[in-house]
């Protein structure tokens, strides 16, 4: 199904119903003016004198009313859109606090419940079924979460007892070069990073950690100082640069985020001569990290499921540095836990371009404010 594109800006609810109800209210006073006049004036001769001598025919009377009816008129357009306005802001008050469950959730925080009280009435009805479904969501995501980090865990013992199985096999001077323990102990080295791989996902999903300023700069040197061994093994220019982009996060899984990013970007490369840019921005609410690699030309289609698990690009290569396929999957996740955002992008000549944005870390005015409200 094709993307619809952004909605064309329009009248908020909110003032559609003032102007209905200041309508109605200007209406009903038309009305009874048109009443007043229509059974009380209309009916009067134009000459009558009344006690006293003075004139009361109906020229007179319209003539003065004329001018009190106008001004009630303007009272009851400014009356009505007052009063419309605060009545709509009072009825509509349950829907916002449903809006803003709902972009709390599309952000990925299911923890967050409406819990609208009062009587029973349509909105109440559909915030408690926001509530359940939120709640089954919720233990959904937390389920698949344990059941996760239950394999991982009871993976690591038997894979571990292996690969110490495979190292005293391999030491052995009768099975010295044998293929099969090599390979065997290929895969269980594969094995093992992939369960760790999973215990990452798991525990980023969770968001269980501690925020403070990281400096994506310093993250991204890091980084490919780390794999500078990997991309001179491998032919592949490294270029690191960018200004001090400070966000707000953990310091260990932004680190895991930027050494994924860099990895996939040195193993997904040209046979020779291929470079990976990794470049750092800041922004007046968002650090932004980016990482573009030469390589293959990739199509958009396939561009963007790279972000899920197991994914390795146009083939599955296998080899000595090729992950489990989790790489950019975690570092989604682990972005995603941060409340910022991970861009796929083909890049222009073959290979890809990710961008990460992250919410910039509080300045000290913004961190006071919130120590004040707390």
């Amino acid at each position: 199904m094709a993307e619809e594109g952004p909605r064309e800006p329009g009248l908020s609810v909110r003032l559609k119903l003032t102007l209905s109800y200041a309508g109605f209210v200007v209406l009903v006073g038309a009305v009874l003016l048109f009443a007043v006049w229509f059974f009380l004036l209309r009916p009067l001769p134009e000459v009558a004198i009344g006690p006293g001598g003075k004139d009361i025919g109906a020229y007179r009377l319209v003539r003065d009313f004329a001018p009190a009816a106008a001004a009630a008129m303007v009272f009851l357009v400014v009356f009505g859109l007052a009063g419309g306005w605060l009545l709509a802001g009072r009825m509509l008050a349950p829907l916002d606090r449903i809006t803003h469950a709902t972009r709390v959730a599309g952000r990925g925080s299911l923890s967050h419940r409406i819990r609208l009280e009062g009587r029973s009435d349509e909105f109440r009805e559909l915030a408690d079924a926001f509530d359940a479904m939120l709640d089954r969501l919720e233990a959904q995501v937390a389920e698949q979460q344990r059941f996760a980090a239950n394999a991982s865990h009871e993976l690591r013992t038997p894979l571990a007892v292996t690969r110490t199985l495979l190292d005293v096999a391999s030491n052995d001077p009768a099975r010295a070069g044998d293929e099969l323990i090599e390979r065997l102990r290929a895969v269980n080295a594969r094995a093992i990073e992939l369960t760790e791989a999973l215990l990452i996902l798991s525990r980023a999903d969770q968001r269980a950690f501690a925020r403070e300023a990281v400096d994506l700069s310093l993250v991204a040197d890091e980084a490919t100082e780390t794999l500078l061994p990997l991309a001179e093994e491998r032919g592949v220019a490294l270029h690191s640069a960018g200004d001090v982009a400070l966000a707000h996060g953990s310091s260990a899984l932004l680190m895991q985020v930027a050494t994924n990013l860099v990895h996939n970007a040195i193993v997904h490369n040209l046979p020779e001569g291929g470079s990976v840019w990794v470049t750092t921005s800041a922004g007046a609410a968002t650090a932004t990290l980016q990482v573009e690699n030469t390589g293959e030309q990739l199509p958009p289609q396939l561009v963007a499921t790279l972000g899920e698990p197991f994914q390795r690009g146009t083939r599955r290569i296998r080899d000595g540095q090729v992950g489990a396929g989790l790489g950019l999957a975690i570092a989604k996740s682990i972005v995603g836990a941060h409340d910022g955002t991970l861009r796929l992008a083909p890049r222009e000549g073959g290979g890809l371009r990710v961008t990460v944005e992250l919410p910039a870390a509080p300045t000290a005015t913004e961190r006071g404010r919130a120590e004040a409200r707390r």
